[in-house]
This record gives C-alpha cells, structure tokens and sequence, in this order.
C-alpha cells in the first residue's frame, strides 16, 4: 500500500475508487466497507483509496476551543491504521492534515478541490452517517447530487451489526475502557494490539526485582509510545508479544502515564505501553531489543494503573502482576486444551 501525506504527490494515482473517514481502530464495520470498496474498485479497473484524516478532526476542534474533553479517545495509532489498512488490500491511502484551512471549506469546495481536482475519484463510498464541510453542512445528498453533475458514483453502506450490535469506534472505545478485551475483539474482528519501535526509558525496571545487586535482570521491559494522550484503554494487562522470538511470547504491560515514576522520568507525560515479557529470550540480551519494531496483544485487564508509595511497593506490585498474568495464560491454556479434547470425542 502506497501512503501520502496530501495528495499533491506525482505518485497519487489519477482516478480512484475511494472511501473517506478516521478509521480508528478498522473495526469490523470499516473492513466490511473497504471489502465492498475493492470489489467497486475492481469492477471499474481503479486502484482503491482511503481518505483519512491526521489529527482526528474531534482532536483539531477540541485544541481549537481549549476543551480537550471534546477529543475522542484513540483507539490505535497512526502506525496500526496503516497496518490494517495495508492488510484490508487497499492500494492508496492518503493522510489528510485536518487544520483551519480544511475546516473552513465549505462541502461544494472539499468535493471540487479534494475529491475531483486532488483524487480524481470516480466512485465514492461513505457511511450512512457520513458529513463533511465546514460545520458538517455536507451530507449524503449533497455529495450524491454532486457527483451526478460531476461524473462520479456515490454509495452508502448501512451500518454493520454483530449479534444485534452496531459496531462503530465509539463501540470498541467503551468496550477498552471498561477493560472488555473479549468484547472489543469482537468488535475488531481481532485481538487489541498496539505496535512500534522499542524505545528506551530509565532502565529501572530491569534493577527491580534482580538477583542481585548490581545485575541487571529484574523486570526488563519493551517501551513502546502510543502517540496520542488519551488511549481508549489504560492499566495492566496480560499481553502476547510478536517480533522478538519465533512465536508470541506471554507478558504483562502497563499501558498509560506510570504514576508512580518521578517528573524525571525520559518519557514523562508521555504514555508508554510498557511490557515485561514473562520469557524474555536470551539471545536479546540487555539492549538487543531496542530499536525493534514488536507488536503487542492486549488480551485481558487485570487492574487500572495504581500509584505505589515506593520502589519496594512497585516491585511487590509487578511481581504480583506477572504471577497473575501467568495464571490467566495457565487457565487459558487449560480451556484450550478442554475445548480441543471435547472436539475429539
């Protein structure tokens, strides 16, 4: 897949078949869309396109008016909507900056200026609540009386349902909130997972909990960003990590700001998805995993973040963390392995 930043790039295709929206999280709802869109696409001998939007406009209004409850809590990054994106088959995506220069078109400018002279679109898809244009003006209608005049096709596709439930965004960010993994893999149509590069921290959860002073073998863990401040989950969970050995490996992460970590901290403020892989593979080493890209599984909450009085208190905390961590991994396997033999009788 083919990303760019603007569609002023001489390699943007011409003509598209194209679908537009933030696509947090590519649900079940947006793959079932992007499905429908490569069949269209394929039908007409067009490369297909995504349209989305960096920050997510609600992002965009919310700092504008100084009132960040108004930005919707992020389900994945930048880094995983492209990833499902590439793996839904689509060939082009373009990342719109939502600023004041695009807030302010009206609905009659976005179709002249982006859909027709900056995509060439000749198929557009949205969804049924789909709105555009300075003060969302633009609805179905409208862009469908356009592309009458203007020589595109317009469809809309109905919401999409699993067992009587509409899935949507705002779905999956209530299900991760309450810690409903289960619920929002239904939703996804896959596990949570969160991805990026291994960055560094403090190095001190790798002195907690060591052998012995001085050693370094304590609760290392991979520090990946989350690049937005208000993750739809936040707390502790029991993970599967892919990328450093040849299968996923069990862990236990903390997904949010580390309260009990001082100001000083490298990645203070920031939210960091940090994990401690509960068999961290001997050929890393100390420092082989920095710099890697690794993907993270959150299966199952075991509690929202907490702030310890101490380092004692942490490493007690984390100890009892991965203990727990390895009993829903034991029950897990123990369910598997029922299930598979009541499949063999």
């Amino acid at each position: 897949m083919q990303v760019f930043r603007g569609f002023r790039h001489p390699g943007v295709a011409p003509a598209c078949a194209l679908t537009i929206g933030n696509f947090d999280g590519v649900h079940r709802g947006h793959q079932a869309m992007l499905a429908l869109l490569q069949t269209e696409a394929r039908q007409r001998g067009l490369p297909s396109c995504v349209l989305t939007f960096e920050p997510h406009p609600r992002d965009y209004f919310a700092a504008l008016t100084k009132k960040p409850d108004l930005a919707p809590a992020r389900i994945g990054t930048l880094r995983d909507k492209l990833s499902e994106l590439a793996a839904c088959g689509v060939a082009q995506t373009i990342v719109l900056p939502f600023d004041g220069r695009l807030a302010s078109q009206s609905p009659e400018e976005f179709i002249q200026n982006v859909l027709v002279d900056g995509l060439g679109a000749r198929y557009v898809l949205v969804g049924d609540d789909f709105r555009f244009g300075a003060k969302r003006a633009g609805d179905y209608a409208m862009l469908d009386a356009a592309g009458d005049a203007r020589g595109f096709d317009v469809a809309r596709m109905n919401s999409y349902e699993v067992h009587g439930l509409r899935v949507s965004s705002s779905a999956v960010r209530e299900a991760l909130a309450e810690g409903r993994m289960a619920d929002a893999q239904t939703l996804l149509g896959r596990p949570y997972t969160i991805s990026g590069h291994v960055v560094h921290g403090r190095k001190l959860g790798r002195a907690l909990g060591a052998s012995a002073p001085g050693q370094d073998d304590g609760f290392r863990t991979l520090n990946l960003r989350f690049k937005h401040w208000k993750p739809a989950a936040s707390g502790i969970f029991a993970v599967l990590v892919h990328g450093l050995a040849d299968k996923p490996l069990p862990g236990v992460a903390n997904l949010g700001v580390r309260p009990s970590l001082d100001a000083n901290d490298v990645n203070g403020g920031r939210v960091l998805l940090e994990t401690h892989c509960l068999e961290w593979p001997s050929h890393l080493g100390s420092e082989g995993a920095y710099g890697k890209i690794v993907r993270v599984e959150l299966l199952h909450k075991l509690h929202d973040e907490l702030r310890y009085t101490s380092l004692e208190a942490l490493t007690a905390g984390i100890a009892k963390d991965g203990r727990d961590a390895r009993a829903f991994f034991a029950s897990t396997h123990a369910e598997t392995h029922r299930q598979t033999t009541r499949d063999r009788i």
